[in-house]
């Protein structure tokens, strides 16, 4: 069987071969087909059910994902729309490993003779991707980044050659925030897209940088603004988190990946006679070159592992042009979320209303509207409820 062309290329790796199901005819293009209206009373219901208590939170691999991927795929089915898995089914398997690191862990600060003790949660959040029960640093050089960004169409490289291996890399979050030379008030619109962060400001990127330098640690720097999210969403990253299992055992991943708190990057940032703020200035400009801060990272991850298999549900509506047919428009949201843990105002269960119930459920109304159209898209239409959010499409909700 042919690979499809895919014409959003992103998720062609985590798609693989998709078979080719027949549909039942449809109408010719009209001149003009208005697509039908998504109904919002709709999408509110499926994020009610979704966060609601008996989901407990939609981690995956646990009640909440049974719960998740039956109602989805349900859902799709009563829109209209046809599997879209090669095995005639809404369900694709995907093979996956739940990590826990210690909640006792320690991160370490050396100078000299002066040591800082970072508070896992509190202080930092770190985990790893290898499928290892230990996992750590020692006496890691620590070496502030900037924003960590190699981009030669921008002419913006901020390693310079430097050496990173066996180090920790600082790292600020988000594209540089270049000033637009004609208004210095104003973000450049001609770099890093302007207001429109780029991949490149995406946490996924900075900890792939780290890999690519063969670092041992990243730790990215946590600001709301940038990032998006109040570091208490970082702190729901404290507990198992569920990633793909790759048959190196995802060996080939950075070993240490984490974000640090703004409070405590101030602290390391003095502790090596800098000025924080003074750095982050210096980080956005294309002279900006690495800086070593005289301070070493030590950590040992102890890590509770368990492999599952999980499930993403895919549904679709057949292209109606024979040449173009093959080629695949693709609407994706996450169903997953971080599933129960330590209480929030007394509440255990982090239901994910908006992080991605929403998202779901529009999914599956904006999948009824396109089943409900009188002409089929020449395209193949798919709807993809993916597990394990970032992990498994590289950074995109």
């Amino acid at each position: 069987m042919k690979r499809p062309r895919m014409v959003v290329a992103l998720f062609a790796l985590a798609l693989g071969p998709l078979a080719c199901h027949s549909s039942p005819a449809r109408p010719q293009k009209p001149e003009t087909v208005s697509f039908p209206a998504i109904d919002g009373n709709a999408v509110l219901d499926h994020t009610k059910v979704l966060a609601s208590d008996e989901y407990e939170g939609r981690a995956p691999g646990t009640k909440g994902e049974d719960l998740t991927v039956r109602y989805v795929g349900e859902q799709f089915k009563k829109a209209g729309l046809e599997p879209g898995n090669p095995d005639g089914t809404y369900i694709q398997k995907v093979p996956m490993v739940a990590i826990t690191p210690d909640p006792s862990t320690v991160l370490t600060l050396t100078k000299g003779a002066t040591e800082q003790k970072l508070k896992f949660r509190d202080d930092v959040v770190v985990w790893t991707k290898r499928v290892q029960e230990r996992v750590g640093v020692d006496k890691s050089d620590i070496v502030f980044v900037g924003y960590g960004v190699q981009a030669p169409e921008f002419n913006w490289d901020d390693y310079k050659g430097v050496d990173l291996k066996g180090k920790t890399m600082l790292v600020l979050v988000g594209d540089p925030p270049v000033p637009d030379p004609a208004d210095p008030t104003k973000l450049d619109p001609k770099t890093f897209g302007g207001k429109a962060m780029t991949y490149y400001g995406r946490w996924t990127y900075k900890y792939e940088m780290g890999q690519k330098m063969g670092a041992a640690a990243v730790l990215i720097v946590h600001e709301t603004e940038p990032a998006g999210y109040p570091f208490s969403v970082v702190q729901g990253k404290s507990g198992e988190q569920s990633d793909l299992i790759a048959p190196d055992k995802n060996m080939s991943r950075l070993p240490i990946e984490g974000w640090i708190s703004l409070e405590r990057a101030r602290k390391l940032c003095a502790m090596a006679g800098q000025d924080y703020d003074a750095l982050k200035k210096q980080s956005v400009t294309r002279e900006f070159e690495p800086v070593p801060l005289g301070v070493t990272a030590s950590l040992t991850l102890h890590n509770t592992i368990r492999t599952f298999e999980s499930r993403n549900v895919i549904g679709k509506v057949e292209g109606s042009d024979p040449k173009l047919k093959g080629e695949y428009v693709i609407y994706v949201a996450h169903w997953d979320h971080f599933g129960i843990g330590a209480p929030v105002q007394g509440d255990k269960i982090y239901h994910g209303a908006v992080d991605n119930a929403t998202g779901t459920g529009g999914l599956i109304e904006v999948g009824r509207a396109f089943a409900k159209m009188p002409v089929a898209p020449k395209r193949t239409i798919l709807f993809l409820a993916v597990t394990a959010e970032e992990q498994y499409l590289m950074g995109s909700s």
